[in-house]
């Protein structure tokens, strides 16, 4: 069974935790990608920060994203996975917490992303299609 290390999207683009949530978004766009990592001056990951967040935490709530920054929206400890851990690993992790996307960490570095897609690509249908019921619910 393929390791996080095996299928993850290595090149990987973090916002830092003092960067605005229009930085944010002008990244994702520019990347054409739905979320970041967020990591602090540490290097250690921060948590995540969706375009949905932005949406729903920023906006509908009349605040401008100019003046928040992404830290405010890393909220408790990310969900990640362990660059050595298995796909099976990384099917349950994700099933459980119903995210489509898990930091990669080795020791305290980032080091990539498990997306739904790359997991789709490294597995038989079976096992993802269960994985898609899990975090649709």
């Amino acid at each position: 069974m393929p390791t996080a290390r095996e299928i993850m999207t290595a090149d990987v683009t973090c916002v830092g935790e003092k960067e605005t949530l229009a930085q944010a978004a002008h990244k994702m766009a520019e990347l054409g990608v739905g979320s970041l990592p967020i990591c602090g001056e540490d290097n250690r990951l921060k948590g995540m920060v969706t375009d949905r967040d932005i949406v729903v935490k920023v906006l509908a709530r009349d605040r401008n994203p100019a003046d928040c920054t992404a830290g405010e929206l890393g909220e408790g400890k990310p969900v990640t996975i362990g660059a050595d851990d298995d796909a099976q690993e990384i099917l349950r992790t994700m099933s459980q917490h119903k995210v489509r996307r898990l930091p990669v960490i080795d020791g305290h570095q980032l080091v990539g992303i498990v997306a739904v897609a790359d997991v789709a690509r490294a597995l038989p249908d079976r096992p993802v299609g269960d994985l898609i019921d899990a975090i649709s619910e």
